[in-house]
């Protein structure tokens, strides 16, 4: 019975990844604000209308609305088809990319995470507890009880991830007497290391650092505050975490084996 599941495994992974990114928008807009997640049922925020059923299922209904809500014909933002196709690329990209494995219920918990924190952080410049010191939590229980993962790996990706991201916080709160890095984003390094080990975090920090950089240098000269231009660095993080997970852990070992050969000795 099982074997003939597989095959359809592909679609309905996409499928559940596009409801769990419909769920993802509402958490993404009501959890910064102090809002239940349940109550009340999704609605339009001009009218106050709510969204009918038919008016709600992911991806395919803001392009039959024409993203205007049906009653009022206030607009939509993409952002919810976006956030949607988003979240079952990723959730069918996980299950291609490692097969049907333990660390792909990890993967798929973790990416859902990833990708609500990292709107979150775009638009209010925070990053839930619940989700990074959860997610530290998660990916911890994770290792122990998933027999391809090394439970010590994880403890110890947690104190590195959070640990050096603290120590850059913490030397330029003293050279500038200014914060540079939120706590959150420490916590979130925590979270990639609980989940991808220690080895995940140098290859994490370099790609987003260099992609950050990138962005922020563009956000600096449009936005005319020059350095001053505050962004955020989560999605960053998110995004180099994704990286490795897709193809990055090679290079990330490799990377390593430059500088600590001795690590990489079976």
């Amino acid at each position: 019975m099982f074997d003939s599941f597989i095959p359809i495994l592909p679609y309905f992974l996409f499928c559940f990844g596009a409801l769990l990114g419909s769920f993802g928008n509402v958490v993404i807009y009501r959890l910064p604000r102090n809002e239940s997640i349940v109550r009340p049922r999704s609605r339009c925020q001009s009218c106050k209308a709510p969204v009918a059923w038919y008016d709600n299922v992911p991806i395919f209904s803001w392009f039959i609305l024409r993203g205007k809500c049906r009653s009022c014909g206030c607009k939509y933002s993409f952002r919810y088809p976006l956030v949607e196709l988003l979240m079952a690329g990723l959730f069918l990209a996980a299950y291609l990319y490692v097969g049907l494995q333990w660390v792909l219920i990890e993967y798929l918990i973790f990416i859902f995470g990833l990708v609500i924190v990292t709107f979150i952080d775009i638009d209010h410049f925070i990053l839930p507890d619940v989700f990074t010191l959860g997610g530290i939590v998660i990916g911890l229980v994770g290792a122990a009880l998933n027999p391809d993962r090394s439970f010590s790996d994880s403890v110890i990706g947690v104190v590195i991830g959070g640990g050096f991201l603290w120590a850059i916080a913490y030397f330029y709160f003293l050279l500038r007497k200014e914060e540079g890095l939120g706590g959150g984003d420490i916590k979130l390094l925590g979270w990639i290391g609980a989940v991808l080990g220690w080895k995940a975090i140098p290859m994490t920090i370099i790609s987003s650092s260099l992609i950050g950089s990138v962005f922020g240098l563009v956000a600096a000269t449009r936005g005319g505050k020059g350095m001053k231009t505050v962004i955020p660095f989560g999605p960053y993080l998110a995004l180099g975490a994704l990286l490795y997970i897709f193809g990055g852990e090679g290079l990330g070992k490799w990377y390593l084996s430059l500088f600590l050969p001795s690590l990489e000795q079976p």
